[in-house]
């Protein structure tokens, strides 16, 4: 089980241009760290590079823990802006799909179903899903295989509030069974043991 991340004196671009210099932060399992500021100070940017989607500018990042053969991305689900649904394929079928990539067992689709109020829905094409029911399906991915580590960016965009608390309830046992969470976002987001880290004002969204 992953015990902690560290990040020491980091640093990250995108498009050559330096967008985070010298952070550091460490966040422990059963616990969540939340990711704040105004559009383009580098949220999405962090995420993606605890992820592995960007190469450090700058500066290490380690997990301490798990599995000492994988990098942090391989260990992590991440949840980006976009929820990344297959639009042709039911709901059913696209947590079936992520199930079968990340090496899930298939009876974790009926809880994330049941998780996430989609069972109803779970023959329906995600193309005809409203905007709160495809968040709610983008996240439902994080149940259907075992990873101890989620990076989710900005998760609570289009869920109403029943969403919302069902999704913190999701994320809370997770972090109670050992977990942990690093969750970026604009509005009000608590979990039962968090902490936040508020990153300075940049240039464009990021």
């Amino acid at each position: 089980m992953v015990s902690a991340i560290h990040a020491q004196d980091v640093s990250l671009e995108r498009g050559g241009r330096l967008i985070l210099s010298g952070l550091s932060f460490s966040v422990r399992s059963g616990a969540a760290l939340v990711l704040k500021g105004a559009n383009g100070a580098g949220k999405t940017t962090l995420l993606r590079g605890i992820a592995g989607f960007l190469p450090l500018a700058g500066g290490a990042m380690e997990v301490e823990g798990g599995d000492g053969e994988s990098e942090i991305g391989g260990q992590s689900h991440y949840v980006g802006h976009l929820s990344a649904n297959k639009p042709a394929m039911s709901v059913f079928e696209n947590l079936m799909f992520w199930c079968d990539l990340n090496g899930g067992e298939s009876p974790r689709i009926e809880q994330a179903l049941d998780a996430f109020d989609l069972s109803a829905l779970a023959h329906i094409p995600a193309s005809y899903l409203s905007a709160g029911q495809r968040r709610r399906l983008g996240l439902a991915r994080v149940l259907v295989a075992e990873r101890p580590i989620w990076l989710l960016d900005e998760p609570t965009t289009a869920l109403d509030s029943s969403s919302q608390a069902a999704f913190i309830r999701v994320c809370n046992s997770h972090l109670a069974a050992g977990g942990l969470l690093i969750a970026a976002t604009h509005m009000p987001l608590t979990f039962d043991t968090f902490q936040e880290l508020q990153l300075g004002a940049g240039g464009p969204d990021t």
